[in-house]
């Protein structure tokens, strides 16, 4: 019988340490995604409501 070899655990976790690394990276850009995407979202609505206010302010003034 052979013996059984012993293998470096570099080389036994690299595998599951590089998938993890991606996996927390991967959710680190989704965050500030998901972050930058609602404040521009909330930008948005604001410049909507402000445009609606100066339409409605000209429409007051023009009656």
């Amino acid at each position: 019988m052979v013996p059984p070899s012993t293998q470096s655990l570099l080389i036994k976790y690299s595998p599951c340490s590089a998938l993890f690394l991606g996996v927390a990276y991967r959710a680190k850009c989704y965050r500030s995604f998901r972050i930058a995407a609602e404040e521009k979202k909330k930008q948005d609505e604001w410049k909507h409501i402000e445009r609606e206010l100066a339409e409605a302010q000209d429409d007051s003034i023009l009656k």
